[in-house]
């Protein structure tokens, strides 16, 4: 992307990029970008969106079942505890929501021209929630949202298109020592998705760095579960992304969802006390087992 951007660059007057990158105010630039998408959307033909509707990746409908798909919405809500507050999100989330917290590249987002972002992870969104919430008093924060989202990057999984759902819990807390917070924060997280995947359920973990959520893992996880809770010592995957302890969701070997603990909410409030845990499945994914 980086040489193509550049080639793009080098066609327009010099100073262009200076003054579109810093050089004006957001709304200025908002101006400037909304006149030139009407100007070009003005030149569309009717036959020339027939041919991006059925080329362009991004637009394409799923191939899911729709009324399947709410079966499986439906369970999940239904399945959800009620100390988990659900949050209709907005399919739109500033600017930077993704590269701002978590380490994802912008080209990535799909970004628009109202200083912007399409939702691409709810988890994110939702970590920023929880930090308003933790912020206004609220001593610990469980949220859940199911959001269609769009990713610029292509996928294995035939279920996720460069748009797809997800059903996403974050939890938020202070602190307690000893890796005790992590530690519930696990259980309430794992014993859902156990309710959601049944005896099916294939529930992993894997420490990047050593912690004392290694040891609460043992003696207070475990036990509290009382289901298989796994150690995957291979994984490498989320490494930089998650903070030491990530989460691995699957049912009778298809890998459906992630997780892990996070240092975003820390971050958005500057305390390093705070505890962030996330955790997603892919819906379609799930319906698509079940069907």
């Amino acid at each position: 992307m980086g040489q193509v951007s550049e080639r793009f660059w080098a066609k327009l007057p010099e100073g262009s990029r200076d003054a579109l990158v810093g050089g004006l105010s957001q709304s200025e630039l908002q101006s400037v970008l909304l006149d030139v998408s009407r100007e070009r959307a003005a030149k569309v033909t009717p036959a020339r969106l027939l041919q991006r509707w059925q080329q362009d990746r991004f637009v394409r409908p799923s191939a899911m079942d729709p009324r399947q798909l709410v079966k499986t919405q439906r369970r999940l809500w239904e399945l959800l505890p009620e100390k988990f507050a659900g949050v209709q999100l907005s399919p739109l989330t500033p600017l930077g929501t993704s590269s701002a917290i978590a380490p994802i590249n912008q080209h990535q987002v799909v970004s628009t021209v109202r200083g912007t972002e399409v939702a691409s992870d709810p988890t994110n969104e939702l970590a920023i929630e929880a930090a308003v919430r933790r912020r206004a008093g609220k001593d610990r924060v469980h949220l859940a949202a199911c959001q269609r989202v769009v990713r610029a990057q292509a996928f294995d999984q035939p279920w996720m298109t460069a748009h797809f759902e997800l059903f996403v819990l974050v939890s938020s807390a202070r602190d307690t020592g000893s890796g005790r917070t992590e530690a519930e924060l696990l259980i309430d997280h794992l014993r859902f998705w156990h309710s959601v995947l049944g005896e099916k359920a294939e529930l992993a973990f894997t420490s990047f760095k050593p912690s004392a959520v290694q040891d609460r893992i043992e003696d207070t996880v475990r036990p509290a579960l009382d289901v298989p809770f796994t150690e995957d010592t291979e994984r490498t995957k989320g490494a930089a992304y998650y903070a030491g302890t990530a989460l691995g969701i699957g049912q009778a070997g298809t890998e459906l969802g992630d997780g892990g603990f996070t240092i975003w909410t820390a971050d958005l409030l500057g305390d390093a006390k705070e505890r962030c845990l996330t955790s997603c499945i892919s819906t379609e994914g799930l319906t698509a087992t079940e069907v």
